[in-house]
């Protein structure tokens, strides 16, 4: 081979020949390639393999990316509207917008057109200095597009001149140009004929005009929304970000997260759900980013994060640890950006590679995942898939793990008593009892002595058994009971058991209390069995249980055994219970040893077989423990009957008849404990606490430990000491977000807004007594109008109050139950009642805005029917401190300060400084920010997330018929609410009127009989007890039976002196009361003495004749006569009186204890918990020359600014508490007189109080007042 000579070694090239000479560095490849690419056909994104020339792809994006370019740059005056493209064997892209100017470059003496285009190194991206958002940035750009064209062609008109130039042979050629006046709106046309041969082509190729014409639709999804896009003389009818990504979604209903609140100037981001790898389509600046880059990661990990973080938050998820990798590999992520001055790994710009920290933008301007698409992300399918995908790996590793095996002894179990034959060669015949505790468990064992130890095996459950329907693996392999039941009884995961044999027991009896909690045990148990062993549950007699009975009823010696309520009801209404002794088993712990024996000596009677009946029973079970039924479940409990019971008495049970029948008595019960009635606004437990304070009439302090023993023992309070402690100390706390009024006084720490409540001290330490405003929103008259209930043969706490305001609304209500929830925001009581006194006058119920005490932010009505709660946040420009002085409801200041804490700490944190200021009752957080932080910032409250929603949306109530029921809307529970209350006054005038009745009929007899006893017409003395009932029979007294009843149900549930066993006057004195055993004998003796009026009982009148002497005075016969009068007018005062007027002046009396309260309180406010005066200075810089003046001027100019929300009327509450304080200080004397006056008024209320608390409930006789008194005492 012949050497080459110097001059053939090096060479020295032009630019355009280094261009066409090393295509890779400047375009890219010219050689053709096949690839998969995103196309448009029909309407719609595709990926297909396509063959073309990435280097003429480039040349065209050159000159389409210059067109976007011009959309940053275009001013008020020049503002673009459109770009349009012509694709051919010859392509043209024309913009308007900022002309280019025809004129000659003072400095290179060219007109700026031809400089632009046809000199290389040129254009107006060179100033680093400069922060810009566009695609050009080397110089190059157009003039490469010009080099492999055969004909490039330059129009320009900047709307006074036309400027029109040619090149051709790849730049090479250049023609004169045309230069001419032009009067026309400015535009830059640009058309080239590619070099085709250079590309190995003909002509245009159809897969390259489809690469082509996708990129002028990328270009229509990222500015669709500002300009007009046009390709071929057709505009593209895509006008946002948003309807471009729908091009890529295989369907309408594909998912599709996007929250516009996340949409700055600089980022749009849509992220949907990826089946198969990570995907994105990704633009900066119009350029599309096939590689992706530093702006990718930047989004995806940022909604990896999310993602991990929702699912180590649930619990659903918390059973797999998911990888981050395994989360890109499902998301398809598309991205539009704007970067300042972005850089490439090349001139193609398919991978940027910009920094994070130097995307640039102000703080407002960059991409945050906010709290709504972290919402709407979560609501999709895609975590599932992520965790299903994640769960499928690591099933094949956790099932090995799951299996149990047929062995003898087993070891380490606590607590199991084995069946001697377990795990051998009679194990079929073994039986495993599962017990509900352990005092359950010592029943079973002492019944075991009788059927032996060989083939019967005891287990106690240490309580309610994990739901695995909806539990994970590592759940279930986590959970010891589960792991203990797999190897007591041997059981294999996804085996399908066609026998026995393989098992260490052939039949699991489930034995638990007869109440509806053990209900709920065996149908997890069930539940259990059925999910991972369907074959078992079909398995006759593998599943029983054991049932023992819940009542007892003994007379003599016989004992009958009832197994359900609903037998003993029957029962009860067909027999006299009054000679039967009857025994409630709430627990199997109340069996004795003894009983235990008779149990096990009737094993049949005591065992029932679930047994399979087909599909039925497998969505039975399904429908009760599979989360995604919660709307089944509600079609379910909506045709609940109280009565449906199983019948015990039967050998068999179909597993569907015991869900119907049995399990969903406790799915209403745990609705009934979890969500309110809308009458008085309660959850039962809350109830049981408001009946006992009633009952002690707690006005005094007491440990918050004792009133739950008084609780649970005048209640029959069923569940955990815990529970009821909790409900205590929520019904008297009074911070902010809690109770608008609690119903208790908190004397201690109750808890505080700091932790939502949670840093209360403990029950043994706390106080607490009704609070005095309760008595005014539950009347005491209204006692005596209520359904009270019966539990365990004692009457309780009624099935709800009737307030005279919707406590429903004045607290809200949150709760969880089986199938239903609600959620309940509170409202002012104050609009409450003038909405009623409205109504009252006939006009309907208006909207309103929620309200929590003492709460300083701002709550809006939204028009969807919800609301939107914010706090209130000042920001200073001059110092760039933050001021946050309230929080929205619900968020806790420990919380947030937490928050607060993990911003600061991330890398390129915005905040430099915190310092807090809090009081007991006020929220005070300074942060100092970096410097031009608060100047830039455009949406405080969002970006400090002091913005929540107050739904509206789940309301859900018990009604006035204790039917569970959605409201639309907060006027319907208040109409509902008005219409039964107002039933409820008319009951009340009712039972007063018989009341004032019985009271008049009640002195008039004694009027007439002491009158009639003076006059001699009835002889008194020295008659027989037999002669003086005549008498008084004949002279037409009422018979103490025959006295006007009172209309209370509180007489009647608990017994009131005119239901009392001896009709003793209530007047009777102690000196002439006849002894319990002299009265059964007179009553012997005068009865049968009475043969000829046997209906005349010797105690009807005795209420007359145990009248005391001194009755028989002139000034008794006065006051009797005075006390009449006073009765009747009374009574007619009464009758006469409206039934609205009566509501009216309890909420009146409401609003003066309402008023009251709160001066009580906001003078407490103001004298103790004063906002402190120190605050946050800004640091000072070194050698800052800053004049003070202008300081000055920013500070007053940052007063002016403040909030960038409306929030001033809120601010100024602070001055004006201040002004109240002076006023309040000048009312004290004032205050201290009223307070004297109330403490009498109230020591007088005490007296009466203790004379209606010192009657018998339970009716027993009462015993004779003091001489002085004569008239009946309710």
């Amino acid at each position: 081979m012949r050497q080459k000579t110097i001059e053939e070694q090096y060479k020295k090239m032009t630019h355009i020949e280094h261009i066409l000479q090393r295509p890779d560095t400047y375009i890219g490849s010219i050689q053709r390639t096949s690839e998969q690419m995103w196309i448009i056909q029909n309407g719609k994104m595709i990926q297909k393999e396509i063959e073309y020339v990435p280097g003429f792809f480039k040349i065209f994006d050159e000159i389409l990316v210059n067109a976007a370019d011009n959309l940053q740059r275009d001013t008020r005056q020049h503002k673009q509207s459109y770009i349009k493209v012509d694709i051919g064997n010859e392509i043209t892209i024309k913009n308007d917008g900022l002309p280019i100017p025809v004129e000659i470059h003072k400095e290179y003496q060219i007109y700026v057109p031809e400089l632009i285009f046809g000199v290389f190194l040129t254009g107006s991206n060179f100033d680093d200095s400069e922060k810009r958002v566009v695609g050009g940035r080397n110089g190059y750009g157009a003039k490469l597009t010009n080099v492999y064209s055969t004909e490039f062609t330059l129009e320009v008109c900047d709307g006074n001149n036309y400027f029109k130039l040619v090149w051709n042979n790849n730049m090479s050629n250049k023609q004169i140009p045309t230069i001419k006046q032009l009067k026309k709106d400015p535009y830059v046309s640009i058309s080239y004929k590619p070099d085709y041969k250079r590309f190995g082509m003909k002509e245009i190729e159809a897969d390259t005009q489809a690469l082509l014409t996708r990129r002028v639709y990328d270009l229509a999804g990222i500015y669709g929304s500002k300009i007009n896009v046009y390709l071929n003389d057709e505009k593209i009818k895509i006008n946002s970000f948003q309807k471009y990504v729908d091009l890529y979604l295989p369907t309408e209903g594909a998912i599709k997260i996007f929250d516009k609140d996340m949409t700055t100037p600089r980022w749009e981001v849509v992220v949907s759900y990826s089946p198969t790898q990570f995907q994105h389509v990704s633009f900066v600046n119009a350029i599309y980013t096939a590689k992706g880059g530093t702006h990718v990661n930047y989004v995806t990990d940022k909604i990896i994060q999310e993602i991990q973080n929702e699912m180590n938050n649930n619990k659903k998820y918390k059973s797999i640890e998911v990888q981050k990798y395994q989360i890109k590999q499902s998301l398809w992520v598309f991205i539009n950006c704007l970067i300042d001055n972005p850089t490439f790994d090349s001139q193609t710009k398919e991978n940027m590679t910009t920094k994070v920290s130097e995307f640039g933008g102000s703080s407002e301007e960059k991409f945050k995942v906010t709290e709504k698409f972290s919402k709407a992300l979560i609501k999709t399918d895609i975590i599932e898939t992520i965790f299903q995908q994640a769960k499928a790996k690591a099933d094949a590793k956790l099932n090995k793990q799951l299996k149990g095996t047929k062995t003898g002894r087993l070891h380490g179990i606590e607590k199991l008593d084995d069946a001697n034959d377990a795990g051998k060669k009679n194990s079929e015949l073994c039986t495993l009892i599962l017990t509900e505790g352990d005092s359950a468990k010592a029943l079973a064992m002492a019944g075991i002595d009788i059927v032996g130890r060989d083939r019967y095996g005891v287990f106690p459950l240490k309580g309610k058994l994990l739901n695995v329907r909806e539990a994970s693996l590592k759940q279930i392999l986590q959970n010891e009971e589960i792991e203990n039941l797999i190897k007591i009884i041997g059981l294999q995961k996804e085996r399908q058991y066609t026998d026995l044999k393989s098992l260490r027991y052939g039949s699991v009896m489930i034995m638990t209390d007869q109440d509806i909690d053990g209900s709920h045990i065996k149908g997890l148990i069930i539940n259990f069995i059925h999910h991972f062993w369907p074959s078992l549950v079909k398995y006759s007699g593998f599943l029983k249980e054991f049932v023992t009975p819940l009542i007892k009823a003994t007379k003599g010696n016989q004992t009958i055994p009832f197994f359900t309520v609903q037998d003993f009801n029957k029962f009860a209404q067909e027999e006299d219970i009054k000679n039967w002794k009857i025994k409630y088993y709430k627990g199997l712990g109340t069996s004795d040893d003894q009983e235990a024996q008779e149990y096990f000596k009737n094993l049949r009677t005591h065992t029932i077989q679930f047994r399979y009946d087909g599909d039925d029973d497998d969505s039975s079970i399904d429908l009760c423990f599979n989360k995604k039924k919660a709307n089944d479940r509600k079609q379910w409990l909506a045709q609940y009957n109280h009565d449906l019971y199983v019948d015990h008495t039967k050998s068999e049970l179909g597993y569907s008849e015991f869900i119907h029948k049995e399990l969903i008595h406790f799915s209403m019960a745990d609705n009934i404990r979890s969500i309110p009635s809308l009458m008085d606004g309660l959850k039962p437990g809350q109830r049981k606490v408001l009946f006992a304070c009633f009952k002690r009439n707690l006005k005094q302090e007491i440990k918050v430990v004792q009133l739950g023993g008084y609780i649970a023992e005048h209640s029959a309070y069923h569940h955990g000491d815990l529970s009821l402690v909790s409900t205590i100390i929520g019904m008297a706390q009074n911070f902010v977000g809690s109770n608008n009024i609690n119903l208790l006084l908190p004397k201690g720490q109750f808890g505080s807004r700091a932790m939502g409540g949670k840093d209360h001290a403990s029950a043994r330490y706390i106080s607490t007594a009704l609070n005095k405003i309760t008595r005014y929103i539950f009347p005491e008259q209204d006692d005596h109008l209520l359904k009270y209930q019966e539990d365990d043969g004692q009457m309780v706490e009624p099935e709800y109050y009737v307030p005279i305001i919707p406590m429903s609304l004045v607290n809200g209500a949150e709760g969880i139950g089986t199938g239903w929830s609600t959620s309940i925001q509170n409202y002012n009581p104050i609009e409450l009642v003038n909405q009623i006194k409205n109504r009252l006058d006939g006009q309907p119920f208006q909207p309103m805005t929620p309200f929590y005490r003492n709460f300083d932010g701002i709550i809006e009505n939204l028009p969807n029917g919800n609301g939107i709660i914010k706090g209130i946040i000042d920001c200073n420009e001059a110092t760039d401190i933050i001021t946050i002085r309230e929080l929205p409801i619900k968020k806790w200041t420990r919380n947030y300060k937490e928050w607060l804490d993990k911003e600061m700490a991330e890398e390129g944190s915005q905040i430099v400084d915190l310092r807090e200021y809090h009081t007991k009752y006020k929220i005070h957080f300074e942060i100092q920010m970096v410097d031009g932080f608060v100047s830039d910032l455009k949406n405080p409250l969002e970006y400090f997330k002091l913005s929540t929603p107050a739904s509206c949306s789940n309301m859900v109530l018990f009604d006035s018929n204790n039917k569970i029921k959605k409201y639309e809307c907060v006027s319907d529970i208040m109409e509902e609410f008005y219409q039964v209350r107002l039933q409820f006054y008319h009951k009340r005038k009712e039972y007063l009127v018989s009341k004032l009745d019985r009271e008049v009929q009640l002195l008039d007899n004694k009027l007439k009989f002491i009158k009639m006893v003076i006059s001699e017409e009835i002889q008194i003395r020295n008659v027989k007890k037999i002669d003086l009932v005549k008498q008084l029979d004949k002279n037409g007294f009422t018979r103490f039976s025959q006295l006007i009843q009172v209309k209370s149900t509180k007489v009647k549930a608990f017994g009131d002196s005119q239901k009392q066993k001896k009709n003793v006057d209530d007047d009777e004195s102690e000196d002439e009361q006849v002894s319990e055993d002299e009265d059964k004998q007179q009553k012997k003796q005068i009865q049968k003495k009475l043969q000829s009026t046997p209906s005349i009982d010797i105690s009807e009148f005795n209420y007359l004749l145990s009248m005391p002497l001194f009755s028989l005075t002139y000034e008794k016969v006065e006051k009797l006569q005075e006390e009449l009068n006073q009765r009747v007018q009374s009574r007619e005062a009464l009758v006469n009186k409206e039934i609205s007027l009566m509501w009216r002046e309890d909420l009146d009396k409401f609003l003066e204890a309402y008023e009251e309260m709160n001066e009580i309180e906001l003078r407490l406010i103001n004298k103790q918990e004063k906002m402190p005066g120190k605050q946050m200075k800004k640091p000072k810089k070194k050698n800052d020359k800053q004049d003070q003046k202008i300081v000055e001027e920013k500070v007053q100019k940052s007063k002016a600014i403040k909030s960038k929300d409306p929030v001033e009327d809120i601010l100024s509450k602070y001055k004006k508490q201040d002004e109240k304080q002076s006023q309040l200080n000048s009312k004290q004397v004032e205050f201290n007189a009223k307070q004297q006056n109330q403490k009498l008024q109230e020591s007088k209320q005490e007296v009466e109080n203790s004379k209606q608390v010192s009657q018998s409930i339970q009716g027993r006789r009462i015993r004779k007042l003091k001489v002085e008194s004569s008239s009946e005492d309710d």
